[in-house]
């Protein structure tokens, strides 16, 4: 018996030992697409060009003989030369811990899923043909946006050419042929379209992509490019809202699409990096970037590996912040060289009328599309609505249900599979515009409002309403201020760099009318839509400022930006309980393209601040090289490292807890500020208090003899290791004597992380 029990352990223990190495070596054999980063100063004088370096180093591996051949997997994906210095293959584990023991290899990571995040903005902006922006920069003319999205429509109106001259001759892009998309697409409007999806295949073999081209068979792209810079369009609207003529923000700019987000799945890193370093190559002045990934370190995103070269050319990049709000600390594309773009709402509202047969009249919100009304219907008060069974037994009644809180979600969801004729919902949730395309008669009340209703149900004892929809109601005619931030707008601080303040500054982005596939114009939410507006609107300032850095336009729109709203109050906050917004929220405020035009002073960056940036982060030689495609021979991070770069917002943490917390400590941040003004001025400085926190400047005057002269200042923040608040803010002007210019930067100090995030 006991030799049996010795025999059937032993048999136990060689099963499970089998098992567990057949399963190491099938991890071992299985195949990643990976993006491989290579130091090209190491190619031998024997290649021709680096692609073909790349395939020989694959070739030689993939023939060593301690691999094998099972294991063996695709060529090479892409091969990559503005963005970076590598290219993209599926690889097995064997296989890339064979490249990582070649000379040349510097960095690899696996190829991550990337996710995607009108009629009224240009006026709401104040963007008009009489005065500012528009006629300033001759409406964007001939500056070419790129945009890298899920495509685009071509037959849109809003791609029409008319009064476009020819595509300037620096052009150097084409127009790819692919499923129901050919290159006489193409015209003096849209002058480039390419798509790319290797990645995406090589991740997903079996994968069906039924629109293998250009074509927008999904709509994001054909909405965000027409935004950017679509052409002007009179008579349209979305289901009878929001009527009248639609336009971008660079009416007479060029657009080029680079489709790399797919219907079927989204989008892969290597494919966005594809298609950015063609974008490069081909020459556009501007890059609008609506999607990004969460939670990964600058080295290993695919967006700030690739803006930096771009960064570098002198491109403008713009990328939305993500619509993960109103948390902080949860935004994506906190890149220190990009402008990371939250969302705001506009003096716009789509209401449903609603008129008590006391002859009371309401308005409410709505996008409910059928051209129709409900007349003199009994009106039922239903309370919380909670009740699947009642709401069943209602009838030809209009329903009128309370919340206080977000349960209006579920109250829609009740009284839509109920039998009614109609709801009227009175809450103030954030939720609301989530809602606002009911598919039956819906009317959403704010609570003040809400309360004429309710008294007139209890005193009448027939208690009847109207419903009347397809109304817009624009500028200061609607019941609430704007903008404010949206509750779904991504918050600071930057995961990936918490060092510098994000987001940098907020536009359009709640219900935005653009271009779509087939329906001709809809509404839209999200920072997806607020970043194209900061596209076209830095194309304006191509327009008028070519010489600019990206760094230059970015500060003009930044410190130009407006924290009031056309009431004339602080910028409020929808996910904070409407309370005024912070930064982390807002960044610098809401953008003023007009102001932006000529701001006064800029903070002005180049390539080299930034790897400093990179040092003083501790991130290894590797990882800088990865971002910059500069060896450790080119720069010294041993020499003065600081996270403190000179860029036109500031953020301080106070949040070390230690037995000395309630010491004083006293951070410092330097600053020079670059005069474009035509002329002499002279400046002096302007501080808002900070709750919790002593702010100073020095000096307090800045005199400038000439334009393009330079001046220097400090700022100090003196509080204690650890804040009581959770965020504390204020803010510094510079104001111009003559009062000519006010240039304005926030001022953030947090008790939230200040470790940027690492990989795993």
């Amino acid at each position: 018996m006991a030799a049996a029990s010795s025999s059937t352990s032993l048999c136990l223990i060689w099963f499970f030992f089998i098992t567990i190495l057949h399963l190491f070596t099938s991890m071992w054999a299985k195949s990643d697409t990976y993006i491989v980063h290579m130091d090209l100063s190491a190619m031998p004088k024997a290649f021709s060009d680096h692609h073909n370096w790349y395939a020989s180093a694959l070739s030689s591996i993939r023939h060593h003989p301690k691999i094998s051949t099972t294991t063996h997997s695709m060529d090479i994906i892409y091969t990559y030369s503005n963005v970076m210095h590598g290219f993209s293959a599926s690889l097995s584990l064997a296989e890339l811990e064979s490249l990582r023991n070649l000379p040349g290899f510097v960095s690899s990571h696996r190829d991550l899923p990337v996710r995607v995040d009108t009629t009224q903005t240009p006026q709401f902006l104040n963007l008009n043909s009489n005065y500012g922006a528009w006629p300033t920069s001759n409406y964007g003319k001939d500056v070419i946006i790129g945009v890298v999205d899920t495509g685009v429509w071509p037959e849109s109106k809003s791609y029409s050419d008319e009064g476009l001259g020819e595509v300037p001759s620096r052009w150097k892009g084409e127009c790819t042929e692919g499923t129901e998309f050919n290159s006489s697409m193409c015209n003096r409007k849209l002058i480039g379209a390419r798509f790319f999806n290797k990645g995406l295949i090589s991740n997903i073999p079996n994968i069906t992509i039924t629109m293998n081209s250009t074509r927008d068979s999904e709509g994001h792209g054909t909405h965000t490019s027409s935004t950017a810079a679509g052409s002007f369009v009179e008579g349209v609207s979305s289901f009878g809202y929001a009527n009248g003529t639609a336009k971008g923000m660079a009416p007479m700019a060029r657009v080029a699409m680079y489709k790399a987000l797919w219907e079927e799945e989204d989008a892969y890193s290597s494919d966005v990096i594809a298609a950015i370093d063609q974008a490069i190559a081909d020459g556009v002045d501007v890059i609008s970037l609506s999607f990004g990934i969460d939670g990964v370190p600058l080295y290993e995103d695919p967006v700030a590996i690739a803006t930096f070269a771009a960064m570098e050319k002198g491109i403008f990049v713009a990328t939305s912040a993500g619509n993960e709000g109103p948390q902080f600390g949860i935004l994506h594309n906190g890149i220190p060289w990009v402008l990371t773009v939250s969302a705001g709402t506009i003096d716009r509202e789509f209401n449903g009328i609603v008129t008590l047969s006391n002859g009371v009249t309401i308005f409410g919100s709505t996008l409910y599309s059928p051209n129709s009304s409900l007349c003199e219907a009994p009106l039922m008060f239903m309370n919380t609505c909670n009740s699947t069974k009642d709401l069943k037994e209602v009838g030809f009644k209009i329903v009128v249900c309370v919340a206080t809180d977000d349960s209006v979600v579920g109250q829609v969801d009740n009284v839509n599979n109920g039998i009614v004729a109609g709801g009227i919902f009175i809450s103030n949730s954030s939720l609301i515009h989530y809602l606002l395309e009911s598919s039956f008669p819906a009317v959403f009340i704010n609570p003040k409002d809400g309360q004429s209703i309710l008294n007139y149900i209890k005193m009448s004892s027939n208690p009847r309403a109207s419903l009347q929809f397809q109304k817009t109601r624009v500028g200061r005619r609607i019941n609430e201020p704007a903008p404010r931030v949206a509750d779904y707008s991504s918050r600071g601080p930057s995961p990936s760099c918490p060092s510098v303040l994000k987001p940098d500054i907020m536009a359009p982005g709640t219900l935005v009318l653009a271009a779509w596939p087939y329906s001709g114009y809809i509404l839209l939410s999200g920072t997806s839509m607020s970043c194209p507006h900061m596209a076209g609107i830095g194309a304006l300032l191509k327009g008028v400022h070519p010489e600019w850095s990206s760094a230059a336009i970015r500060s003009a729109l930044m410190t130009t930006a407006d924290a009031v709203d056309n009431s004339d109050s602080f910028i409020k906050d929808i996910g904070d309980n409407y309370q005024p917004a912070s930064p982390l929220a807002m960044g610098s405020g809401h953008v003023n393209p007009n102001k932006a035009m000529d701001p006064g002073l800029i903070y002005d960056t180049n390539a080299e601040d930034y790897v400093n940036l990179l040092c003083s982060m501790n991130h290894t030689s590797k990882q800088i090289q990865t971002i910059t495609r500069r060896s450790s021979t080119s720069y010294n991070c041993s020499k003065n490292p600081s996270l403190d770069i000179n860029y036109p917002s500031f953020i301080a943490f106070f949040n070390v807890n230690d037995s000395s917390s309630d010491t004083k400590v006293v951070q410092e941040f330097k600053r020079t500020v670059t005069n474009v003004g035509n002329g002499a001025f002279t400046y002096t400085a302007n501080l808002t208090p900070m709750d919790g926190v002593q702010v100073t400047v020095t000096p307090e005057t800045l005199v400038f003899k000439e334009k393009y002269e330079k001046q220097s200042f400090k700022v100090s923040l003196e509080g204690p290791k650890m804040m009581k608040q959770v965020v504390s803010h204020c803010s510094l002007s510079w104001v111009e004597v003559g009062g000519k210019y006010v240039v304005r930067s926030p001022i953030v100090a947090t008790r939230l992380s200040s470790v940027p995030i690492t990989t795993n």
